[in-house]
């Protein structure tokens, strides 16, 4: 615990009268550090501290009472202080000549500081340094902290003067809209692995390309796009995804890991993932906040700090069975940690804006910043891991969100191992059920067709099967893989002969292309036409008496030269 010497000694050396003048000690022919020495004796001497205290308003004195019971126990975090107790203002010699605060304060909390009563210093959070308001320890044991001006009152009205920690939330009794949370970024996941093994994408910052979201869209269970970027980010903290010459790619035997596991190991080392990575800035994702990354002291941001602050919060001021007011619990965290994601409770040195270019600073924009990642972090995150149910205005901690937050064991829910539907025409019906390594397999030697009722459609073809090949994988590893993963059944004998007959690879090759052909109306124009040189050079290959290939190209030109030759052209869909 700090002492009142090492208070002082903290002081700026113009604010040793001021406290000699309230405390009543003659400090004219000292210097500064026997000025402190003497201030520090008188200071500690309980009939001058019992002094001070009779000068208290109420006020004054119920923080110092807040600042030396539990939970602060001598100290709290700046930012709370301020908010219960006013902010103190800092000011030079020559405005607080003029000011005067220590006889003039504007704020309870100003009145305490500028009689020595509170000082101001730092301790180390998750979140980084932050400013603490604090009351010396020795001084704290002299002050008659136990006096109020309700001593006089019958014991049934005492008091408590405010700044407690928040009540646990009770749990609402009735909620509309409810939304389940499930365990689809697994399945999610596990299609984003199998696109990066297929596709290896180009990234465009956080995110992919425009094609590749379209394309993505199609065959994700949630095709939100933020969603999308959590995705990637989780796969890149949990070590599944690596992004090479700017090309996102699984790697390979951490990727191949997971998805042997179990759906709930699956989802545990996502969420863990999320409470400890700093890929993901979550800040930065909020709707309606513009985050100049590089200004100010955002560098000095820990996004897995303030996810840790919020959780341990959330796992003893929630019911853990019933629903909760998503806006008590912002309003919870607001009047008791409200610095939860600041490094040195500083409201007042990041650049953020809103979506009309205003910046937002300070205490005053706490709602449009820390409020709005309070609820981001509740409706996003920990809904799409599966750990909340959301409802309006409203939450409830699922199973594996109460194992997430160490209030019971993860649920291990026995796996059915689905098996996969085969079509005739080698079409693929793949439940979420199918583990997802063996989905991830089929992805690399079927074409994807979609998503239909929560299932995967595939179908294997020829253009699949020579993807496939260029993976190393031939048709007797699909064969073998398709019998294993129906159960040993024979396959659809249209299957097996498409897979027998590109055993060896093609052993043709042929070329669709398209064309444009002139006909015409009677044998003799067709011979008139490729026996005149000023027509015939606008031909391709003659396909029978009254039909040939024209050249595209020259398709306007050969009308115009077939007029001049007195026969009339009409273009048919074109």
């Amino acid at each position: 615990m700090t002492s009142l010497l090492h208070s002082l000694r903290e002081r700026d050396a113009f604010l040793l009268p001021l406290l000699a003048e309230v405390w009543k000690v003659n400090v004219d022919l000292l210097e500064p550090p026997q000025m402190i020495e003497a201030l520090n004796k008188a200071m500690l001497d309980p009939a001058r501290a019992e002094a001070i205290w009779e000068t208290l308003n109420d006020r004054e004195r119920g923080a110092l009472i807040a600042l030396t019971t539990p939970p602060s126990n001598g100290k709290m975090p700046e930012a709370k202080f301020n908010m219960v107790f006013g902010a103190i203002r800092q000011m030079g010699a020559d405005k607080a000549a003029k000011e005067r605060p220590h006889r003039n304060p504007t704020t309870p909390a100003e009145g305490l500081y500028y009689r020595g009563l509170i000082g101001l210093g730092f301790e180390l959070a998750e979140t980084g340094q932050r400013r603490i308001v604090y009351i010396p320890s020795d001084l704290g044991s002299v002050l008659p902290l136990h006096k109020t001006s309700y001593d006089d009152l019958p014991e049934e009205d005492d008091d408590d003067f405010p700044v407690e920690e928040a009540e646990p939330l009770a749990a609402l009794e009735r909620v509309d809209n409810v939304r389940p949370a499930d365990t689809s970024l697994v399945d999610d996941m596990t299609t984003l692995l199998a696109y990066l093994q297929l596709h290896a994408p180009l990234l465009e910052r956080d995110t992919f390309a425009a094609s590749d979201l379209t394309a993505l869209a199609k065959v994700l269970l949630n095709s939100d796009r933020a969603r999308l970027v959590f995705l990637l980010s989780l796969g890149v903290g949990a070590d599944l995804i690596e992004v090479q010459g700017g090309r996102a790619l699984p790697k390979r035997t951490e990727a191949r890991r997971w998805l042997g596991g179990s759906r709930s190991e699956q989802l545990r080392k996502l969420a863990e993932t999320w409470r400890e990575t700093g890929a993901y800035v979550d800040l930065w994702h909020v709707p309606g906040l513009h985050v100049e990354t590089e200004a100010g002291t955002m560098s000095q941001y820990h996004p897995a700090g303030a996810r840790s602050a919020v959780l341990d919060i959330l796992k003893t001021a929630v019911p853990a069975q019933g629903w909760w007011s998503v806006d008590d619990f912002i309003d919870n965290i607001k009047q008791d940690s409200a610095d939860f994601q600041r490094p040195n409770s500083d409201f007042d040195s990041w650049y953020i804006r809103d979506n009309d270019g205003k910046y937002l600073s300070g205490l005053k924009d706490w709602d449009a910043v820390d409020g709005a990642l309070l609820d981001f972090l509740i409706t996003s995150p920990l809904h799409w891991l599966g750990l909340v149910d959301l409802a309006e205005g409203a939450a409830r901690l699922t199973a594996y969100g109460r194992a997430f937050l160490g209030l019971s064991a993860y649920p291990n829910p026995t796996e059915t191992g689905e098996k996969i539907d085969v079509s005739a025409d080698g079409s693929l019906k793949v439940s979420r059920k199918v583990a997802r390594i063996d989905r991830f397999q089929i992805a690399r030697f079927a074409t994807w067709l979609g998503i239909e009722n929560g299932g995967y459609l595939y179908k294997i073809d020829t253009d699949s099967i020579n993807r496939a090949a260029g993976q190393g994988i031939n048709t007797g590893h699909i064969a073998a893989f398709i019998s294993r993963a129906t159960g040993d059944a024979p396959l659809p004998a249209a299957l097996a002969n498409l897979l027998n007959n590109w055993k060896a690879g093609a052993v043709a090759s042929v070329q669709f292309e398209k064309v444009t052909m002139l006909r015409t109306t009677a044998p003799e124009i067709m011979k008139l036409i490729m026996e005149t040189p000023a027509l015939r050079r606008f031909m391709g290959a003659q396909l029978g008496e009254m039909a040939a290939i024209v050249r595209t190209d020259n398709l306007n030109d050969l009308r115009d030269a077939l007029g001049g030759h007195g026969i009339q052209a009409d273009i048919i869909g074109g």
